[in-house]
């Protein structure tokens, strides 16, 4: 093809441009994701679907990032949202950051409302720390340094896991575990009054259909006896909240109450309010100062040093 003019070559000359920085940029931002998979792969082993509870015909699966670091390492027990309805534990990779403190993680799935109602999810959530203190010895978990985490639905299952007082009334699928006082919980805009969220005006469809579109007293006493908000006792496990200042699909208030309460009751626990957020949604900035935040609570409660 001939140019006929100065003007269609140099159209022709700055759309060649344009094309071959963008093969370099897409280049190295493979070559980026290239490198930062290859570090990855270098400090932890992954194992993926690892069944640790079966109902029925329901086999629930976790997946277990292990530290390459000998010796024991600090464990993370990470539970996904999705308001008890939804969501898989693929969907939240926000512990990345533990990684770099040294940590194994333990990301686990739990029955969701159409496969089982409240408080199913409750009841495997136990189950899978059961499993983490019962594997520890394979996977080098240190045994007292576990953390549990999860945003949402999720944060709401770490609390009642980590300070539920009495786990023999859920344990009937795994009647072997024990009550296990992990070292410390990070709450990410969890639930901590289901009953708030199932009834009244607060009430959010997602809690409504955990319980089978049902509130009879039945429901009201289950949705009781699983709110984080009446475990509080002195001797919990450290808790560290994360919550938006403008949540309304989980009410700032839910964080604002338990952090009152586990005060009163002289339990360590720390409100991270982030201001101006609403439901998770954080920006890179308010991200920073987050895990900044999580690092500095976890080193205070000797889980793992100031390196």
């Amino acid at each position: 093809m001939i140019l006929k003019n100065k003007s269609h070559r140099q159209f022709y000359l700055l759309a060649a441009i344009v094309t071959l920085a963008i093969i370099i940029l897409n280049s190295g931002q493979v070559f980026a994701n290239q490198l930062a998979q290859v570090n990855q792969r270098q400090v932890y082993n992954l194992e993926r679907n690892i069944v640790y509870e079966q109902v029925n015909e329901t086999k629930l699966t976790l997946d277990v990032y292990k530290n390459k670091k000998s010796g024991l390492s600090p464990t993370l027990m990470v539970i996904h949202g999705g308001g008890w309805i939804k969501g898989e534990k693929e969907d939240e990779l926000f512990f990345k950051p533990y990684f770099d403190w040294g940590f194994s993680v333990v990301n686990i799935e739990y029955r969701l409302a159409k496969v089982a109602l409240a408080p199913a999810a409750v009841e495997d959530a136990l189950c899978a720390l059961n499993w983490v203190v019962n594997n520890a010895s394979k996977y080098n978990f240190d045994t007292k340094k576990i953390v549990l985490t999860g945003f949402s639905a999720g944060g709401h299952l770490s609390l009642t896991t980590g300070m539920m007082p009495d786990v023999k009334k859920f344990n009937q699928n795994c009647p072997e575990s024990k009550p296990t006082k992990v070292a410390a919980i990070v709450n990410w805009s969890g639930i901590t009054d289901v009953n708030d969220l199932l009834i009244g005006r607060n009430q959010k469809y997602f809690a409504v259909q955990w319980f089978g579109n049902r509130n009879s007293p039945r429901e009201i006493e289950i949705a009781k006896s699983v709110s984080p908000i009446n475990f509080v006792r002195p001797n919990l496990p450290p808790i560290l909240t994360i919550h938006g200042e403008k949540d309304n699909f989980v009410p700032y208030s839910h964080a604002v109450r338990l952090h009152q309460a586990l005060r009163q009751a002289g339990t360590v626990n720390q409100l991270f309010t982030v201001k101006g957020a609403e439901h998770g949604g954080f920006s890179k900035a308010q991200k920073r100062r987050i895990y900044a935040a999580i690092k500095t609570f976890l080193i205070k409660q000797g889980v793992i040093r100031n390196n």
